[in-house]
This record gives structure tokens, sequence and C-alpha cells, in this order.
């Protein structure tokens, strides 16, 4: 009973499914911690399109996967760069993607927060940035969720110093409604990002955004830090208002980040918990009591795979993601928006679904192993 898997060397080895799922259990909402996952949107895989088409959505599908992660008391961060904003999902895309899941999410009473950016344009004046960022900031909450304000590729391109960013972020929080989450994207997740705040010195670069918010801490609720640099998340936060807290976007480091330290823990908003779902739910219950070790034992495990999923270059670990929920059964196809299917090697995949399996997380084993071999087929490989 195995199975014959790629690897990076060109050769094959033997491995052997697990024949149970990890046993997994929901319960009450979180206590200790508020935790969001970035959720992936599930392509339409009839649709007539090509790569460089509007996003061709199986909206259906792309909700259902937002009532699985809300099933087991996760938030859902919407339209974020999980969701593949900027690499297939377009601003049109996004809006929709933002109204259909705002109201599922008043229906099932789950958590929402969803990113308000400017990619309705490509480039612009400092002047047109803030008017992308109203437009959909507005939508955002008109829509009943809580914003994130994005980072953006278009300010990075026209702003000229720090107090471009200074400028149009207090312009922004002034306007908000509502307190919103920051969000810093490091150039690994998008390298059109590099020199965000003004600087590509990243002690200049924080020293500018903690401005930013401490001008106004009474519009921002959080931030979302995706450095993947545990140590200067943990500067950040210690650095923070009083009241404003840190949503961990590290996928290499969440376990530590999460369960913090005598002066402080982070939150979470991670891509990684959208395969994770269900196992990080209960790792965040068993926190919940004050285990910090059992929260530990359960997540730590689980940090080889997202660091996998994660590799360089880091911005195609959407592939992966979609890749498991196929395997995972919450989507009948292989199939992303804008052809990302594709941005992954076969013996990535081999990689994925093996670290995946033997964490348990997939809820029908054989259903995975049968989908693992008929991606094998595909690629030449018999078994």
């Amino acid at each position: 009973m195995t199975i014959q898997l790629p690897t990076a060397d060109g050769g094959f080895k033997a491995y052997e499914p697990r024949l149970e799922p990890l046993a997994v259990t929901t319960g009450t909402p979180f206590t200790s911690r508020t935790v969001f996952s970035a959720a992936h949107v599930v392509a339409d895989p009839f649709a007539d399109v090509s790569p460089d088409s509007p996003a061709a959505v199986d909206w259906d599908a792309t909700l259902a996967f937002r009532r699985h992660l809300w099933s087991h008391g996760l938030g859902v961060a919407e339209a974020m760069d999980t969701a593949q904003r900027g690499m297939g999902l377009d601003w049109a895309g996004a809006a929709e993607l933002i109204r259909r899941s705002a109201a599922e999410a008043k229906a099932v009473g789950g958590l929402i927060a969803c990113g308000a950016g400017t990619d309705q344009i490509a480039s612009g004046s400092l002047a047109e940035v803030r008017a992308a960022y109203e437009e959909q900031l507005a939508l955002v909450e008109q829509s009943g969720a809580q914003a994130i304000l994005m980072a953006s590729r278009a300010l990075a391109a026209a702003a000229k110093g720090p107090e471009d960013y200074l400028e149009v972020y207090g312009h922004l929080l002034r306007q908000a409604g509502e307190p919103v989450i920051l969000h810093w994207l490091g150039p690994m997740f998008d390298p059109a990002l590099k020199g965000y705040w003004g600087s590509s010195d990243l002690d200049t670069a924080t020293d500018t955004f903690l401005e930013v918010i401490a001008a106004h801490p009474d519009k921002v609720d959080g931030i979302k830090v995706s450095l993947l640099d545990a140590r200067r998340e943990i500067d950040i936060r210690r650095r923070l208002p009083k009241g404003v807290r840190c949503y961990t976007g590290d996928d290499f480091n969440y376990p530590e980040l999460i369960a913090g330290d005598e002066q402080g823990f982070s939150h979470a908003l991670l891509g990684i918990f959208d395969p994770l779902g269900p196992l990080a739910a209960q790792a965040v219950r068993v926190l919940d009591t004050g285990d910090v070790q059992g929260f530990r034992n359960l997540l730590d495990p689980t940090v080889g795979l997202s660091r996998h999923l994660f590799r360089t270059p880091t911005r195609f670990y959407k592939t992966g993601v979609v890749f498991l929920a196929w395997l995972a059964g919450h989507q009948s196809h292989f199939t992303m928006v804008g052809g990302l299917q594709s941005a992954r090697s076969l013996p990535h995949f081999a990689t994925a679904y093996e670290l995946a399996d033997g964490l348990g997380l997939f809820p029908d084993p054989k259903l995975a192993e049968e989908r693992m071999k008929t991606l094998l087929s595909m690629y030449g490989v018999n078994q």
C-alpha cells in the first residue's frame, strides 16, 4: 500500500499513506487570540478563459470553503494575497468576492475582514492612489466587513519617500469609519512592494510604519506583518501603542509568535491557516486553556509543511494551498484562476502531499491518495 513519489533529484521514493486523518473537534469560540485564515478562491474549471482573462470563479465552492473555516471558529481574511489579488484576481473579481463573502458571513455569524487596496489602477499619482484606496475602503465598509488596508503596488511606485506614505495613510485613517488592520507585505510575497514605507532599510521603514500608527491609534485595530522575520515582528509588537494588536503573517514562525512571551503575543492572519484550518483551530482552543506546550505540540509539526509551501519564490505559495484543498476534497478539481496551477513542480506537489498526509490533514486519506495518483499519471508517472 505505497505510492511512488517523485523527488527533486529525479528519482522516486516509496511513501505509505496514513489510513486515518487527525481527529479534530469543533468547540466554543476562541478566547485568547483572534485568528483569521486568508482564504483562496476556487476557479470555475469549465469557463473558457485564458491566464490573462478576468478570473472565472466558482462562487458556490468558494463560499463553501469559507463556511468550512467559519465552522471551526476561524475568521476569514477575504480578498487578500491568498485569494490571488494581483495574481489572477482583478479588482472587479475581488469586489464581487467581498460582497458575496461579507453577506455570507452575516448570514452564518462568521468573522470577516476584507482587503482594500489600489489594484483597479496599475499606476498613478498620489492623488489617484488615494482615490483608488478610498473606493475600495468604501466598498468594504458598505459590505459590513472590517477593512484591511493592503500594501499598494501603485503607492510603492508613486511615493518619493516616507512622507508620502504618512500623508496617504493618514488621509485614509482619518476617513475610515471603523478601526482597520494595516498590512505590511514584504517583497518576498510581491517584488513590486520592495522599499515599502519609503525605504529598503527595514529599520527606517519600521519607524515610518510605527509613526503612521502612533498618529492614529484609535483608527488602527491592528497590524498584519508579513516579513518572515520573527525578531522584527516581536520588536514591532513591543513598540505598538496600547490597544493596537499585532496579527502575525509570518508563515515560517507562527507557533512561537502566537504563543508569545512574557511581554506579549501575536494574534494571527495567515495564509497557511487555509490548509491547516481545523488543526489550527484545535491548537488555539488548547492555548485558550493556558496550555502553551500543548498548543506548540499541535502546531510546531506543521511548520515544515508551511515552509515548503512558502519556499522561494514565495508568491507562488497559493498553488500549494489550492492543491491541498483539492486533495482534501474541498473542491472537485485542481484549476486556479490565472492558470497558476502550473507555478510549482511535480516534486514540490509530491512533498506537499507527503507532509500534509503525515500531519493527518486530509479528512479522507484514500481520496487524497487517489487524487495524488491521478496527478502523477497526468505527468506520465504510473503506479
